[in-house]
């Protein structure tokens, strides 16, 4: 039986959307028919964990069947404690439904040990940042005056060294994505300037830039039911700014490149 494709979701700052990217690219893989778990290594927050924890209530509320993701929260422990969780969640054990195709990990915003593990184990990684150079300084220092790339941060090298190790010793390629979120329009040259710092660290480390989810009320408003802008039929009638956002989603999901999932034609 394959193991399932790793999907991590990490980024040691906080208050990127890392945790609402990664609930929603879980549930539009399970709309688009694939097994997913998804684990919450962050026990404190638990912010995914809650979603799907909304999600299964609505189901059950409403009497509805809807695509989602068997997911658990892991409180703690060894490396090899949560290898064993990842094994128990992803196989099917104790009548689950069976293996799954991918898990997805959301992990805390700060350093932390399991999220490093889990980060340098990843098939894919998923590193979501706010359009700033405050986010941005998580992976590279800029110069002052010309924003050029001074050098990597520590998590870079962290992340570059990893990749490496796998190559080597895996002959097994990590695909590392930084997703954009938030994007402002209104600053076009702090855009241009993170455009180009960005596409100058990429060249030397080796990461992939998506274009992530916009700041939108909605995904606030959709937590409590653990509803997605995916879930027709259950959330009523939509605005155009709805349908966009929905077709953003749809667009990082493609850019992702995940085994098996083709890039969709656009749809509403």
């Amino acid at each position: 039986m394959p193991a399932p494709h790793r999907i991590v979701f990490a980024n040691e700052k906080g208050g990127t959307g890392k945790s609402t990217t990664a609930v929603h690219v879980a549930i539009a893989l399970a709309h688009r028919g694939a097994r997913v778990a998804a684990i919450d290594l962050d026990h404190r927050q638990r912010t995914l964990y809650r979603y799907l924890e909304n999600r299964a209530e609505t189901m059950r509320r409403r009497e509805i069947d809807l695509p989602t993701a068997r997911f658990a929260v892991f409180d703690g422990g060894t490396e090899d404690e949560l290898e064993a969780a990842v094994h128990k969640l992803t196989t099917g054990a104790e009548d689950l439904g069976g293996p799954c195709d991918f898990v997805i990990f959301d992990t805390p915003g700060r350093d932390d040990p399991l999220a490093r593990h889990a980060a340098t184990r990843a098939d894919t990684l998923v590193t979501p940042m706010n359009d700033s150079f405050v986010d941005f300084d998580l992976i590279g220092q800029v110069d002052a005056e010309t924003f050029k790339v001074r050098r990597l941060s520590f998590y870079a090298e962290l992340i570059f060294e990893a990749r490496k190790t796998r190559a080597l010793k895996e002959r097994r390629e990590m695909d590392w994505v930084v997703v954009r979120n938030r994007v402002q329009h209104v600053d076009a040259r702090n855009q241009r300037r993170i455009d180009q710092a960005l596409a100058e660290l990429s060249k030397r480390v080796g990461f992939r830039v998506a274009q992530g989810l916009s700041e939108r009320v909605v995904y606030r408003e959709l937590f409590p039911s653990g509803l997605t802008l995916l879930d027709k039929g259950q959330l009523g009638e939509l605005g155009t700014s709805h349908l966009v956002a929905r077709q953003e989603l749809r667009e990082l999901v493609s850019k992702l490149n995940l085994p098996g999932f083709a890039p969709q034609a656009k749809a509403a």
